[in-house]
């Protein structure tokens, strides 16, 4: 393959986000953040699926206006994009949320803050952020009854609850750079390295993003700092025994809109819906939990069919682009969660990242609604879609439009600099 020759004065892509949080951060972080599990299938099949999708290009409309508009949850945003709860954000920039959320903010869309956020949702409050909750449910039910006290306090109208982490998937990254199990003197002194020869995260995060702890869970964890210590207290607390019977407690804690974020199955999705949620994600949590399941596009369009209009349906894992959402909204979603790419960029270049990649994905939403002539988010339907697109390695179950009637990577980087 040629080499690329490209100047590579300014990011394109999430693609190009991705190679400068590589070389910004510790090797430890990049890969907690990059990385899959097990074998990484799941996680790359999530962006080539998406990839596998194709559009319906049309031509000799009226595409004049194009309108990303749309409501979500209750709430109108400015396009289809929610930024999605990433675990640990403060060490991949300084008060890393707290960057991230403004800029979500200021694009007119939510942001979701993590349980295990290094930024304490009482900051994002304080700073002016508004955000959605995202829970995982502990053993100690009176905690999470305080983070829930805590969440609506602060002023969150959603609660987003990740239901496929009954127990934690093996991430051999994580393995190798000593993230689990490793301690000792050789460890140490390999972790130093690693952050000592990264020098510009170094003074902006580890030296002038104190503190760094989880800051949603330090009464539990006031010392806890280190990748270990949170993987040492998973284990320990998060709750295997959770069941569907769970959420008429949660209901009865938690006063606004709720949302089961994991769900692959239609059978998952009728269930959640008959249960009165008010929406569902679908999700293999980026690929990081179960390794050989299906990719989140590829089990889309069953579970949208199966709800129809009862709840909302979101959909994240391996949307990269704003191409990536306009297949994901004629697929059935009705908007999409954005995560690595936005994690890659808020690394690379903090908040001003974060609301380029955010400018990005808004520009390829509309360059694509115009060139499938769908000027808006509701005429977004499985008419937008080649009909090669239904038929490729996917298989997309119930293609076959019913839904649509509702609702309507960038190459590699040889000589960028941040």
């Amino acid at each position: 393959m040629p080499r690329d020759q490209s100047l590579f004065l300014q990011p394109a892509c999430a693609g190009d986000y991705r190679e400068l949080a590589r070389r910004r951060l510790p090797r430890q972080f990049f890969d907690y953040l990059d990385g899959g599990a097990y074998d990484e299938s799941t996680m790359r099949a999530n962006v080539d699926d998406l990839r596998s999708v194709l559009l319906r290009q049309r031509v000799m409309r009226d595409v004049s206006r194009i309108d990303l508009r749309t409501e979500v949850l209750g709430q109108k945003l400015a396009m289809p994009v929610v930024l999605a709860p990433v675990g640990l954000a403060g060490m991949f920039a300084r008060r890393g949320e707290v960057q991230a959320a403004l800029a979500a903010q200021g694009a007119g869309i939510p942001f979701c803050e993590s349980t295990v956020s290094i930024c304490p949702m009482e900051e994002l409050r304080a700073a002016g952020a508004a955000f959605w909750y995202q829970l995982y449910v502990m053993r100690d039910r009176g905690y999470v009854r305080e983070l829930l006290q805590r969440a609506h306090a602060a002023g969150s109208p959603v609660l987003l609850l990740t239901v496929d982490l009954a127990v934690v998937g093996a991430r051999y990254r994580d393995v190798r750079n000593g993230v689990t199990g490793a301690r000792g003197l050789k460890a140490g002194l390999a972790r130093a390295w690693d952050f000592a020869s990264h020098p510009s995260w170094l003074i902006d995060v580890a030296l002038g993003g104190k503190p760094l702890v989880f800051g949603n869970l330090r009464q539990v964890l006031p010392h806890a700092q280190r990748l270990t210590d949170f993987r040492a207290w998973i284990d320990s607390q998060f709750d295997p025994s959770v069941t569907w019977d769970d959420l008429a407690w949660l209901r009865d804690n938690w006063p606004g809109k709720i949302v089961a974020k994991g769900i692959l199955d239609a059978d998952d999705a009728r269930r959640a819906a008959d249960l009165g949620l008010d929406g569902l994600i679908v999700s293999n949590h980026g690929g990081r939990q179960l390794d050989g399941v299906p990719s989140a596009i590829s089990a889309l369009p069953a579970v949208a069919d199966a709800v129809g209009d009862r709840i909302d349906v979101l959909v994240d894992g391996g949307i990269r682009s704003g191409l990536d959402v306009v297949k994901a909204l004629a697929l059935g979603a009705r908007a999409c969660l954005l995560g690595r790419a936005w994690a890659y960029a808020l690394a690379a270049r903090g908040g001003d990242g974060v609301s380029h990649v955010l400018d990005i994905v808004s520009k390829e939403m509309e360059v694509a609604m115009a060139l499938t002539a769908c000027p808006d988010v509701r005429s977004i339907t499985r008419e937008a879609l080649a009909s090669q697109a239904m038929t490729g390695p996917a298989q997309y179950a119930g293609s076959d439009g019913k839904h649509g009637e509702r609702r309507a990577q960038c190459g590699s980087i040889t000589a960028m600099s941040s």
